[in-house]
């Protein structure tokens, strides 16, 4: 989608600029800000003034790291069916766990959906029984199975999401076998919540890692390369950025066909994330979900029925979850202590 003229925030064109160019691929040198001036033709200093701009306005999220999931910890979608009447409190008290970095009220009667994080598998199933004790209501746990595109990159011309689509490929399923250390998950954590914005973002984090500026530098790059970072970049927020109709489409698809028909739904310009899950019968009988991000809700529908268009998905049982409010959003929290890790 090309959001010229529907951004919730009036963007400057060094802002645009920036956002549709770093969203992905930020420099991992000692001077990344420079490097982004020097690649839109302004300064430092002007840079550093739009991303702080947009951060005070609520389109930055942060600038910093996505890690893949399941490769430095564990984490799961999870959802509960709360009366309406105790939403909010039950959402507030979700909302509050630190393992907790997505929290959304969707249609359906599983209403509440969000997204729990943890050291390990032990740490992570405690955290969703805990839950159920404070809340008094049933989580169902539906952990990834296979991911076939997760990047939530938006596009602010129709030139960057063109190129963004050329370069939409099925992430492996199976998972990753990259073992991560102990110290790959000390630098992780050091930088969950973003770099700052100053000349040499990563300076303070090294040293309070103990380590070196260059040494850092060194370990993000492979952690890229080997996939523990899925990306590196401007972490937005859909909402400001026009995408204002929020969809979780959920489909019943034969298990021999999931991995087929997941790979080529993934390669749509509008599916954001998709992915598979396990059915949880006789409550959940969908196991393939995609995320759908648009302008509105016709848009939105629209494309749904381009998917339900494809070869082999005619007739097939699937639901729509339009998001209603978005409780918390977030990058995962990981544990920056060695007992956690």
């Amino acid at each position: 989608m090309d959001l010229e003229n529907i951004c919730d925030v009036p963007l400057r064109p060094l802002e645009r600029r920036l956002l549709d160019a770093f969203q992905r691929d930020l420099p991992l040198v000692e001077h990344p800000y420079q490097v982004m001036a020097d690649a839109t033709g302004s300064r430092e200093g002007d840079v550093l003034e739009a991303l702080g701009r947009l951060r005070e306005t609520g389109v930055l999220s942060r600038v910093g790291l996505v890690i893949r999931p399941n490769t430095a910890g564990a984490s799961t979608l999870a959802a509960m069916a709360v009366p309406d009447a105790d939403l909010a409190a039950v959402a507030a008290r979700v909302s509050a766990r630190p393992e907790v970095n997505h929290n959304y009220e969707r249609e359906h009667r599983l209403n509440l959906w969000f997204v729990v994080a943890a050291a390990d598998a032990q740490a992570l199933q405690q955290t969703l029984r805990e839950i159920e004790r404070e809340t008094g209501y049933a989580v169902l746990d539906l952990p990834l199975e296979a991911a076939y595109h997760i990047d939530l990159g938006f596009s602010l011309s129709r030139d960057s999401a063109r190129d963004q689509r050329k370069s939409k490929k099925m992430d492996p399923a199976g998972g990753w076998a990259v073992r991560v250390t102990d110290q790959d998950r000390h630098i992780l954590a050091a930088l969950q919540d973003g770099l700052s914005l100053v000349p040499r973002p990563f300076t303070q984090p090294a040293a309070q890692l103990g380590i070196t500026e260059a040494e850092l530098l060194s370990e993000l790059r492979w952690l890229m390369v080997c996939g523990v970072i899925k990306r590196c970049g401007l972490i937005v927020r859909h909402h400001e950025l026009g995408y204002r109709a929020n969809a979780m489409v959920v489909w019943n698809i034969s298990d021999h066909l999931v991995d087929e028909v997941g790979a080529r739904m993934a390669t749509l310009p509008f599916v954001t994330l998709c992915y598979r899950r396990p059915r949880r019968l006789p409550d959940w009988p969908y196991n393939l979900f995609c995320m759908i991000h648009g302008r509105d809700r016709d848009t939105v529908e629209e494309q749904v029925a381009t998917i339900r268009a494809l070869p082999g998905l005619a007739g097939i049982q699937h639901a729509m979850l339009f998001s209603r409010r978005r409780f918390k959003q977030r990058g995962a929290t990981l544990s920056r202590t060695p007992e956690a890790a």
